[in-house]
This record gives C-alpha cells, structure tokens and sequence, in this order.
C-alpha cells in the first residue's frame, strides 16, 4: 500500500477552507500545512454594493429570475441572507420556483447552511467527471425553456475581479466555465446579469510563511490549487525556473493549465474533494 506520510502537501484555499482542508488531509495521514494563496472579502466599491443589494431585493420579490448562480461558496456567504432564503422556500406553488444552481458539493453545502432548501439546489451529478459549468449544465439545460418563455433571467452571483474560488472557474482563467453558461443561456433565448459581492486578493504573508514556502520549491512538498488565481500569485512571487521542480495538483483542468504555463514540473488534475486528493497523492507513489 502506498505511504502517503512520506508525502507533504501545501494547502493554498482561502482560510478558513485551508484549515478544515488540512485537518482532513492530516485525519487520513497526509502531512498538510496551509499556505493560502487567496484572501476573501465583501465586495467594496460602491456600485457593486448596490447592485448585490438591487440584486438580492429582485430575487426576493421574484418574478425576475429563473435559477441563481452561485460560482463558489463564497458567493453563497456573500448574498444570500435569512430574509432571500425565507423569499425563496416560500415562492407560490402556481409560480416558475427560482432555482439555485451550484458547480458543485461545496458551494451546495455553502447554500444549505445560507438557509436554502436542498429542494431549490440543483448541482451535478455525483459521478460527474469535474464540478463545473458544463456538468452542472447538464443538470439544468431542461429547466432554460420555460424560463426563456416566462422572460426570466439567469443571476451569476460571482466574486469582483469575476472570480470564483472553488471550481476552476476564476479570474486567471477569464471565467471560461461561467461565460461558457452564459452563452448556452443566451442562445437559448434566458438573458444573463452578473453581480459582485466579493472581492479576492493574495494575502500578507508572514515572513515565516515565505520562508516556508521558499523551502517547499525544493523539499519534494506538493501544492494544491484549486484556483487559478491563486497560481498566479504564486507565480507573481516565484519565477518559472524556481518553480520548475516542483509539483503540483489541480481540482480542475483549467487550473492545471495555469499552474502548466507557470512553469510547475509535475501537474496533475482531480475532482475538488479531499477523497480524489488523497488518489492523486497515492499514484504518486
């Protein structure tokens, strides 16, 4: 059996996701340590304040949106609220429901806990190859016709430099997966609005966690990713030679690319959950 002791892993998810991560990781044997990449906050400009708050009355009201989507889990924290949640569990039975869409288990638990029905959830399907757009399209592309003949519209709830932060789908990648759903939308005849309710940045690090994260270029760590943004940053402190023999796991192909075109020596995607993570370490060995 593969000894993934001998393997140590750095967890680069926003706190405090990097946390849980790493006491999941060490609960199965995995030496973890955190070294967040990317730092959340509420949006703060003005115009985006008010168009989340716009935003949130519309859905409230109903009658506007058909499905709202939810790009990460921290969309879900961000907008949704006790009063949205009650507005949607308690639409008429006659009327088109609102629905919430998610790419995947995470950001569908972040709705949960929000207050939402698992009723109103729809997200892909368990077995589903990556937790994406395109999978979660395929959950819900039935609902788009009678949406598209109500009038009603699509709410990408999204973070203000357009990204993510769980599926793949974020700044660094332009938002492929969410305009790639806008579009399908679109052509279906839905109309699509975006909303900014949080902002994502690279975090102060302590100069003990640089000189950490120094040692990791060249002690055989691996670093998980499950942003593109946050391979950017990385690659904003180190150069491509630095980075060249060092290791890395994606929880989506477009991260892998990133952290590829980063100059990462060994690049390996999986599904975003703790038990594909673990598989990917052990085909290491």
């Amino acid at each position: 059996m593969a000894d993934i002791t001998l393997l140590r892993i750095i967890v680069t998810r926003p706190q405090p996701e990097a946390d849980a991560w790493v006491s999941q990781l060490q609960a199965h044997g995995v030496p973890a340590r955190a070294l967040p990449l990317i730092e959340i906050g509420p949006a703060t400009l003005p115009a985006d304040q008010q168009a989340a708050s716009e935003a949130r009355a519309a859905c409230q009201r109903g009658g506007r949106y058909g499905a709202i989507m939810l790009v990460s889990g921290n969309a879900a924290q961000y907008f949704l609220d006790e009063k949205l949640a009650l507005a949607l569990s308690c639409q008429a039975p006659t009327a088109i429901k609102t629905r919430v869409w998610s790419p995947g288990p995470g950001t569908a638990r972040a709705a949960l806990a929000q207050g939402i029905p698992a009723t109103l959830i729809d997200q892909p399907a368990p077995g589903a190859a990556q937790f994406d757009s395109e999978s979660l399209w395929a959950q819900v592309s039935s609902q788009v016709p009678a949406m598209a003949a109500a009038g009603l519209r699509v709410l990408v709830v999204r973070g203000a430099s357009e990204g993510d932060g769980g599926s793949g789908e974020n700044s660094a990648s332009g938002g492929t997966g969410r305009q790639w759903l806008a579009t399908q939308l679109q052509a279906a005849g839905v109309g699509v609005d975006f909303v900014a309710v949080y902002e994502r940045r690279m975090p102060q690090w302590t100069p003990e966690q640089m000189a950490h994260a120094r040692t990791t270029l060249t002690d055989g760590s691996i670093w998980l990713f499950s942003s593109s943004q946050a391979v950017m940053h990385l690659s904003n402190i180190f150069s491509p030679v630095e980075l060249a023999a060092v290791s890395a796991i994606t929880t989506h192909p477009r991260i892998a690319r990133a952290a590829q075109k980063a100059g990462f020596a060994s690049v390996k995607p999986c599904r975003p959950t703790v038990a594909d993570v673990i598989a990917s370490l052990e085909s290491r060995l």
